[in-house]
């Protein structure tokens, strides 16, 4: 049996969550479904769900590190770390991390990946920032 890929990925709230132009909860779209999914790994940190407390990408652990090159590495790692275990359903192509803004502590995380079911390749920018 074979699923299709509406199937696979479902619909559940938005995130973060809002309201819809009728008054009621906004639902994802097989269309931005992972792409909310990759945010809310990247943006929790281990700990903070009390069911799953290994769930998250430890980037926060990096907040108050320099804004040079080591820390652009140790932010790739965690992100690569974190996509590769918590989201199944994408094929993680590249991550790259540059210094945006160092002044203002600004990482540019740049992710590109495919949908495994579909092969359809995305990508989609996380801006972090550092606390300076």
């Amino acid at each position: 049996m074979s699923m299709t890929f509406n199937e696979l990925v479902g619909r559940g709230w938005a995130f973060p969550p809002q309201l819809d132009n009728r008054g009621g909860v906004a639902l994802t779209t097989p269309e931005n479904e992972l792409q909310q999914s990759i945010y809310i790994i990247l943006s929790t940190a281990p700990g903070e769900r009390v069911m799953r407390p290994e769930f998250g990408c430890r980037i926060q652990d990096y907040i108050f590190a320099p804004a040079n090159s080591g820390t652009a590495a140790a932010v790739e790692a965690e992100v690569r770390l974190a996509l590769t275990r918590w989201e199944p359903r994408i094929e993680l192509l590249d991550v790259t991390v540059s210094l945006n803004d160092t002044a203002r502590g600004e990482l540019i995380i740049n992710i590109r990946y495919a949908v495994k079911a579909t092969n359809d390749e995305r990508s989609l920018v996380y801006p972090f920032y550092l606390m300076q």
